[in-house]
């Protein structure tokens, strides 16, 4: 490993453990609150995001809407790719905050409008890193991948506890994995996000909560990409002799 690839190292590390901790009191009572904000929104809207959600994933496992190229960094060293990613990151939060901004001003309907958008641009910014990074999304394994990311960065403390090791490891997984249980996939991201985006279709506040969520939500999974690919090139870089 080079100077570098020993502070990505380093960075890794601290990523694991944060993932690892126990999610904040402020999160755990918030459940509590998105029950109730739940109660209020009528079945059809969660009907409309919970189809969003199973269409998204059956398109990423089988479709070719997502599809990149091979590679856009070929030959790149990781601290390249990670300056290519960083350029990706702030045009997908600058997407993501706009397109919340203007559905969350536009009532439930045009709120509704932003779950399957935001999925949209979410998978979009995955096949990015995919690429970046080096990995062909043309394979299903790497497309398993992705949504395996995607658990990670929108999930509760017990169910990152178990997608981490399947991150790290994934040579090893990847041959056990067929497919994605996309009712428990979709039930926790739900659960992971639902409140703040449930006060998106709130009238008078959405445009605001619209924006500040979009943009924390697209980080975050952006984090979580970027250490995820990272790991596993950090893993197939030889130890210093």
């Amino acid at each position: 490993m080079n100077e570098y690839e020993l502070q990505v190292y380093d960075e890794i590390v601290e990523w694991k453990r944060g993932l690892l901790k126990r999610s904040s009191l402020i999160s755990r009572l918030s459940k509590k609150a998105q029950t109730r904000v739940n109660s209020l929104i009528p079945e059809k809207a969660h009907e409309v995001i919970t189809s969003s959600i199973k269409q998204m994933v059956k398109a990423t496992l089988t479709g070719s809407d997502f599809t990149t190229k091979r590679s856009q960094s070929t030959g790149l060293s990781l601290k390249e790719r990670d300056a290519v990613f960083a350029e990706k990151m702030t045009f997908y939060r600058r997407t993501a905050t706009v397109e919340g901004a203007g559905t969350g001003a536009g009532g439930i309907l045009l709120g509704l409008a932003d779950f399957p958008l935001l999925l949209s641009i979410k998978m979009k910014l995955l096949f990015e890193a995919a690429s970046i990074y080096g990995y062909d999304t043309s394979k299903y394994e790497e497309r398993l991948f992705i949504l395996h990311i995607f658990q990670l960065a929108f999930s509760s403390d017990e169910k990152r506890r178990q997608v981490l090791p399947i991150i790290e490891n994934w040579d090893q997984y990847k041959e056990e994995l067929q497919d994605m249980d996309w009712r428990e996939f979709q039930q926790e991201y739900r659960d992971h996000i639902d409140f703040i985006k449930m006060l998106q279709l709130v009238p008078g506040v959405g445009a605001a909560i619209g924006a500040y969520a979009n943009y924390n939500l697209l980080d975050a999974l952006g984090v979580t990409a970027k250490n995820a690919y990272r790991l596993r090139l950090i893993k197939s870089v030889p130890p210093v002799q």
